[in-house]
């Protein structure tokens, strides 16, 4: 027997109605593919969205000018993340010393001269993500415990530089280590380990203005922290990574 439709609803004797154990209606095959071909399309959208923005495209473009014009080695790259930002040892520019979390000079002059890009991303509320990296010889002292606080240490150094030195707004950087799990070279000479003692800059893609973080800069910077008392770089120490 069949049920009395609502009031409102079509009677299920109606043909536009399937029945059960009926086949579907021919235009319910192409409405399924016009949704599959709509998701797959947002889906390409949301993986193309870095190289889309024009702010990134810009940034990446004055970085990669800039590295080929300094004669910085490193790297750029965009995916559909964001774009990372990586910079190589060369010569006698090392980014750390083994065992230590203060910046080098050479390592400050990098980040002084991308600093500008990257500031400006911020203000317009891209996320600036500083991973810290060791090498794979394992630490073990006072200062550090463990390869994971040494490349937290670094990340956050240089967080507190771009906060402190180059008015970086607090809300939109932060810090992350990888300890020795990222390494770029292998760990088979003293130059590959000082390759790997590094820092990577990673501008997220702004989420929905809702989510955005916080460009306004603060009243107050935070102290520069006093210079680590320890051995020299090269002295016999128990830290290293």
């Amino acid at each position: 027997m069949a049920l009395r439709a609502p009031k409102g609803f079509i009677d299920e004797t109606d043909p536009k109605v399937c029945q059960i154990g009926h086949p579907a209606p021919a235009w319910l095959v192409n409405y399924a593919d016009l949704m599959t071909e709509l998701v797959c399309f947002f889906v390409i959208l949301y993986a193309l969205s870095a190289a889309l923005s024009k702010d990134m495209q810009k940034a990446n473009q004055d970085i990669q000018e800039m590295m080929k014009e300094e004669q910085i080695a490193g790297k750029t790259e965009m995916t559909k993340d964001g774009l990372k930002i990586t910079f190589q040892e060369q010569g006698k520019m090392t980014q750390f010393d083994s065992g230590f979390a203060e910046l080098t000079p050479a390592m400050k002059d990098v980040i002084d001269r991308v600093a500008p890009q990257l500031r400006e991303l911020t203000l317009k509320g891209h996320e600036v993500i500083v991973e810290g990296h060791t090498d794979n010889v394992p630490i073990h002292n006072d200062y550090f415990w463990s390869n994971w606080e040494l490349s937290s240490a670094r990340a956050t150094t240089v967080v507190e530089y771009l906060i402190r030195e180059k008015g970086f707004p607090p809300g939109c950087v932060a810090a992350t280590g990888y300890g020795d799990t990222r390494p770029i070279l292998p760990n088979d000479s003293p130059e590959h380990k000082a390759g790997n003692r590094r820092v990577v800059f990673f501008v997220k893609n702004p989420p929905m203005k809702a989510n955005r973080c916080d460009p306004s800069l603060p009243a107050s910077h935070p102290e520069p922290r006093p210079p680590r008392p320890a051995a020299e770089p090269g002295e016999p120490q128990e830290a290293s990574g």
